[in-house]
């Protein structure tokens, strides 16, 4: 497993659906770049069970995420067709109906693959000449927060069974400010409001006397 962080996010082109019913052809996170903070992360398969919960759920934080100047956005290995069609799928009927974040295309895994949480691999079968995949052609539960040089800064992946959670992604986009911010690290647990600390030992000393 690739560990991009620290690193410049995979560049990308691809076909998307936005705002719930709109397609767009060239998809691109360069569209972010100097401007907002970016929490990109990959699902399995539309129409599945895990998936949907953890979709509902970046919608329903959706405004906090944007109140802190972060866009975010989803990707799987389904076309832009399946997007659209579990888009405008009632709830009720295992849709997710009023999710307005981008929902990118990966019909290709490129993007998976370029992310490094495609989960197996193609391989090369020199008795039939063929080339196969190995495993399942679709994307762990990877997150990744780029900030806004396109650097990601953070990243997260789960095994398939594994839903994450977004306070937790929430919780990255805050430290990443506040630091960005004061320029003071921010300890086990940190929450907005808490004490940051200054990389000294004797500030480290300090904030765990306090504790």
């Amino acid at each position: 497993m690739a560990v991009l962080t620290g690193k410049k996010a995979p560049l990308f082109e691809a076909d998307a659906v936005v705002n719930g019913s709109e397609f767009v052809e060239k998809f691109s996170l360069e569209q972010y770049l100097g401007k907002k903070y970016v929490v990109f992360f990959f699902y399995p398969l539309d129409f599945t069970f895990v998936c949907p919960t953890e979709i509902l759920a970046f919608q329903e934080r959706l405004q906090e995420f944007e109140a802190k100047n972060c866009a975010v956005v989803g990707c799987s290995v389904d076309s832009k067709f399946s997007h659209w069609a579990w888009l405008n799928t009632e709830l009720k009927d295992g849709g997710i109906k009023g999710v307005k974040f981008p929902l990118v295309s990966d019909l290709s895994k490129s993007i998976a693959q370029n992310f490094d949480v495609l989960a197996g691999e193609y391989v090369y079968d020199s008795e039939d000449d063929e080339i196969d995949f190995d495993g399942e052609a679709v994307a762990y539960r990877g997150l990744f927060l780029i900030d806004k040089q396109g650097v990601v800064r953070h990243q997260l992946v789960n095994d398939l069974p594994l839903g994450r959670s977004v306070d937790e992604a929430l919780r990255m986009v805050e430290a990443l400010q506040c630091f960005e911010e004061n320029g003071e690290v921010c300890p086990a647990n940190w929450k907005p409001g808490e004490e940051t600390i200054k990389e000294t030992h004797e500030s480290v000393s300090e904030y765990l006397g306090k504790k």
